[in-house]
């Protein structure tokens, strides 16, 4: 399967003009935006233990808020929700 285009957040800023980044990807501030909700969603689910392969609570609210961010992009390159 391939990734959904992941471009620049913020494309115009003029530090990444002059010094040729682009900064934060809109994958990045995608899972920025959704972390708040992922923590207060799942902070009492991290009391029960953690999936396997997660050794920390800052790792699984990472992970999902990163899933969100790549569930977002999907959607967006399909055109939004209907």
């Amino acid at each position: 399967m391939s990734q959904p285009e992941n471009p620049s957040a913020f494309p115009a800023c003029n530090e990444a003009i002059l010094n040729g980044t682009m900064g934060m990807t809109l994958r990045d501030w995608f899972a920025s935006q959704a972390i708040g909700a992922v923590i207060r969603q799942c902070a009492g689910d991290a009391a029960f233990g953690y999936p396997e392969g997660i050794e920390s609570m800052e790792q699984l609210f990472a992970g999902k808020a990163f899933s969100l961010a790549d569930a977002m992009l999907a959607e967006r390159a399909k055109g939004g929700a209907a």
